[in-house]
């Protein structure tokens, strides 16, 4: 199977091109394996030129090739949109990816290789590597969500934009943590930036309205229950009527695919790999909602509330870093946060097939839309649409090595 090696030495803290040269490239030796080329790339985008100019030498009817890949989720998503566009009479091959994580939170990697207490640091991020390098190499497909960008009425603002996630699609206060997060990289490449940013947005809630569309195969969007521990029909999803329609103000709104988390203990989706396994529907989406309107002691939106109810935001993202615990709270019946009870959950977590976002024209930043790090804006009078997707064979798409 052809070889391709792409790494970037920037992703994360730049201790990429290291990595590879001490370890990825003396592994690959000391087994036997000789790749077809090793790339380094050189700026944003670079990774799926290298990838597409090296299929371009693949002779026609190849199944598959194998890239091993070092770089954070950003390049990731980069090729993977890169490949999307190719003007190509042929189809792709598979392509078979082993993960290397330099980036910064390194999202679909920390979910295919939770870390655990004893993970030597440089044995742990080679577990991909040496997935393809076993006597019996195993490969997960990757589902991609697809969110498609529409103009105004008519379509006249501006032509439809469409970006391919292999982990993240969100709008509201993550979307505004990621753009801002992007003024504070060169002060500080760590994960700590995120969090700077999440307090400087915490108490914002963002004007829009929403509809959920079930998945194929399920029939109805479904709604995860901390009693049952287990999705179940949302209730305002029926066999006659499946989609469900969500008003604003939200506070959080955040879409996975392939993932359970967006860092090592960020477990924002807990049960977003579950989805991978086989089990007779197609690809979904796991979403996860915060509405400030459905805490019991809400009244009306004012600054006053929305400070009020960053406490209660904040504690839904700390929740997060508990093993997934956010998706079990509660409210009591005046609004406090319970880890037990049979009040309204504070988070909709959520499984569908998709779901549509329209933002109201007067609230910029509900127009912020985040797909894999990379921040896209919607038109005005436009909405974004994400739809899950599986790969349509075992020879098309993309796979990892696990």
């Amino acid at each position: 199977m052809p070889l391709l090696v792409v790494y970037n030495p920037v992703s994360g803290d730049g201790s990429g091109g290291a990595l590879f040269k001490e370890h990825v490239l003396p592994l690959l030796k000391e087994k036997n394996v000789t790749p077809d080329r090793v790339e380094e790339t050189t700026a944003p985008g670079h990774a799926g030129t290298l990838v597409a100019d090296f299929l371009a030498t693949v002779p026609d009817g190849t199944d598959a090739v194998s890239v091993i890949l070092g770089s954070g989720d950003g390049t990731l998503h980069e090729l993977i949109n890169a490949l999307n566009s190719l003007p190509s009479s042929k189809p792709l091959p598979r392509i078979n990816l082993a993960l290397v994580p330099c980036g910064t939170a390194n999202a679909l990697y920390a979910s295919l290789f939770p870390p655990t207490p004893d993970d030597d640091p440089v044995q742990s991020r080679l577990k991909s590597v040496n997935a393809f390098l076993s006597s019996s190499p195993h490969t997960v497909p990757l589902n991609l969500a697809v969110t498609v960008l529409s103009g105004g009425p008519g379509g006249q603002s501006k032509p439809r934009q469409v970006s391919i996630s292999a982990v993240v699609a969100s709008t509201a206060l993550h979307a505004s943590i990621l753009h801002d997060s992007e003024a504070l990289r060169a002060s500080d490449p760590s994960m700590e930036r995120f969090k700077t940013a999440a307090m400087q947005n915490i108490t914002r809630w963002y004007a829009a309205s929403v509809k959920l569309f079930p998945r194929e195969g399920a029939g109805f969007v479904e709604v995860f229950d901390p009693a049952a521990q287990a999705f179940v029909p949302h209730e305002a999803s029926t066999e006659d009527d499946p989609i469900v329609d969500l008003a604003g103000p939200f506070a959080y709104f955040l879409s996975t695919v392939n993932v359970d988390r967006l860092e090592p203990k960020f477990r924002i989706a807990p049960r977003g790999r579950d989805v991978l396994a086989p089990e007779g529907k197609s690809a979904a989406l796991d979403v996860v909602i915060v509405r400030p309107m459905r805490d019991p002691s809400y009244e009306m939106e004012s600054e006053e509330a929305r400070a009020k109810f960053a406490g209660k935001a904040g504690a839904v993202l700390g929740a997060a870093y508990q093993d997934g615990a956010h998706v079990n709270l509660r409210y009591d019946e005046i609004g406090k946060i319970v880890a037990e009870g049979t009040g309204p959950t504070v988070v909709e977590y959520i499984r569908c097939g998709g779901w549509e976002w329209e933002p109201d024209d007067i609230d910029e930043r509900a127009h912020f839309v985040c797909a894999d790090g990379d921040i896209l804006t919607i038109p005005s009078g436009g909405k974004a649409k994400c739809t899950a997707a599986t790969p349509m064979s075992d020879n098309t798409g993309f796979a990892l090595y696990a």
